[in-house]
């Protein structure tokens, strides 16, 4: 109770804000002692949050009773959870999700749908209701709206928040949508430039495929192909898709859509238009190329990457796209943050697969197979990069395994939306045991630009940064069963061409080696 007393007058003398409010709820600290009266905002099972003449308070249930026309009924509780977004999750992956989450709970779910773009899931044990999850399919944009204005709880998104939408947020006192732990990456695709099968052209760069998009090269010889017409058929407007193309391709390139491409709610469709025109050029997802030809990404240097599974759980593809839940700065209800934890469980997996996406489960590929990075590593190495640096690179990867979790950063040492779940992914799987009587070894690299030196000490830095996050994590692992070390070779081992900055991007990295 003295706990709780402390929390209260730290709450309130911490409040600034002065609103209106109505007496529909009275709390009173079970002493007797503390009083607070209000109007009741959400109450999620556990915790009340009113609004009071001090601002908002939020208050553990267990500490207070509750009295007033505005107290729900305890024993009654149901859980509202709303969420919002773009179809490409709201369609398939989170209804999967939902319904699996209800079997490992031992709930038994059933689906209301009011239209094609509302729907709710309703989660019952024997006894009673126990939590109705309102599913709202329409767009990333809109899902950031509705999380900012607090008409849903988890909103469904394929990028991460625009420069507006971060601002907005901090206008209605929603928080800050860059800082915390606000996205959960649930699963994995890819944005693919597509074309027919009798299409020869099966390479593209990131400029190409900006010029072809946005229409400023009208035909395939502008892009190294044949003389003949390029047509353009493009994701709709306003979808998480066109956006996320628009944030990573077009804008890096300086260029924007131009004239008037053929655009597509449906993905299938669009593919399915392009699988039969040797003459159009299309941009899809990897889980919706159909019929279609996924082109490779290639650079001026000779590497190309290709989309597949192994390339987009490490990030090696430069337009990996990840699948995100972004949650509000307030807390939310106790199954909520259930299903939130259910997500990320390797028993979801399955259920990611199955819809058709790809999971973040981690892999291993020996070093045998990794030919291909070396030979490109041998013919790029320059005086910056000796031959007896490249031989201790070799001696000490050569007998492990890299893991397909990689870690990657925006800038200095500040990890990617993706990496930040690596880490507790990582970190999940050292408290299990899976890596007991193993050794990790965590390699830095850097891309090249500037000098050797530095970027060696700065791909040891972040190393070290991601072995200690990852322990920080790891709260229950043995430490003692299991061997972490760091090393670090800067620019030794490019996944990319260093002269663009997706280059870069991609060769700033800490991989994770096993034997």
């Amino acid at each position: 109770m003295h706990f709780f007393r402390r929390s209260l007058l730290a709450a309130i003398l911490s409040c600034v804000a002065f609103a209106t409010w109505a007496d529909d709820v009275r709390l009173t600290s079970r002493d007797g002692t503390i009083v607070i009266e209000g109007t009741l905002l959400t109450y999620d099972g556990e915790f009340y949050r009113v609004e009071t003449i001090y601002g908002p308070l939020t208050l553990d249930g267990q500490g207070v009773i509750c009295d007033g026309p505005g107290c729900p009924d305890i024993d009654a509780f149901v859980a509202d959870v709303r969420l919002s977004g773009t179809r490409r999750m709201a369609d398939v992956l989170i209804p999967a999700m939902i319904r699996a989450f209800a079997m490992r709970q031992d709930y038994e779910v059933t689906r209301e749908v009011t239209d094609d773009t509302l729907s709710t899931f309703v989660l019952r044990d024997a006894e009673r209701v126990r939590a109705r999850f309102t599913l709202r399919a329409g767009t990333t944009a809109e899902g950031y709206a509705d999380l900012i204005a607090e008409e849903a709880d988890i909103a469904l998104v394929v990028r991460e928040p625009r420069p507006g939408e971060v601002q907005m947020a901090k206008d209605a006192a929603s928080g800050d949508l860059l800082k915390g732990r606000r996205a959960r990456v649930v699963a994995l695709d890819g944005i693919v430039a597509i074309t027919a099968p009798g299409q020869s052209t099966r390479n593209i760069s990131l400029e190409q495929m900006a010029a072809a998009a946005s229409g400023t090269a009208a035909r395939w010889s502008d892009i190294g192909g044949p003389d003949i017409p390029i047509l353009r058929h493009l994701p709709a407007p306003q979808t998480g898709l066109a956006e996320a193309f628009e944030d990573r391709v077009l804008r890096p390139n300086r260029l924007e859509i131009v004239g008037e491409p053929a655009t597509y709610a449906s993905l299938e469709d669009l593919s399915d238009r392009v699988a039969g025109d040797s003459f159009a050029f299309g941009i899809t997802t990897l889980s919706e190329v159909g019929n279609a030809v996924p082109m490779r990404v290639s650079g001026t240097c000779g590497f190309e990457t290709n989309a597949t599974l192994a390339a987009l759980r490490a990030e090696d593809y430069p337009l990996t796209l990840p699948l995100m839940l972004y949650t509000p700065a307030r807390r939310l209800p106790l199954i909520a943050r259930e299903f939130l934890d259910f997500t990320q469980d390797p028993a979801a997996d399955i259920v990611i697969r199955r819809a058709g996406f790809v999971d973040q489960a981690i892999t291993t590929t020996r070093f045998d197979d990794q030919g291909d990075r070396l030979a490109h590593a041998i013919s790029e190495a320059g005086e910056e990069v000796p031959l007896p640096e490249l031989q201790r690179m070799v001696a000490a990867l050569r007998d492990r395994d890299r893991l397909s979790t990689t870690f990657r950063f925006v800038g200095g040492t500040r990890l990617d939306v993706q990496s930040e779940e690596n880490v507790l992914r990582l970190a999940r799987a050292l408290e299990t045991g899976a890596f007991n009587e193993r050794e990790l070894l965590l390699v830095g690299f850097s891309d090249s630009e500037g000098p050797a030196g530095p970027n060696l000490a700065l791909s040891r830095k972040r190393a070290q940064l991601v072995l200690g996050l990852i322990r920080e994590q790891a709260e229950a692992a043995d430490f003692s069963r299991i061997v972490l070390q760091t090393d670090a070779f800067g620019e030794a081992l490019p996944m990319a061409c260093d002269d663009t900055a997706w280059g870069r991007a991609i060769n700033r990295r800490v991989e994770v080696w096993v034997k």
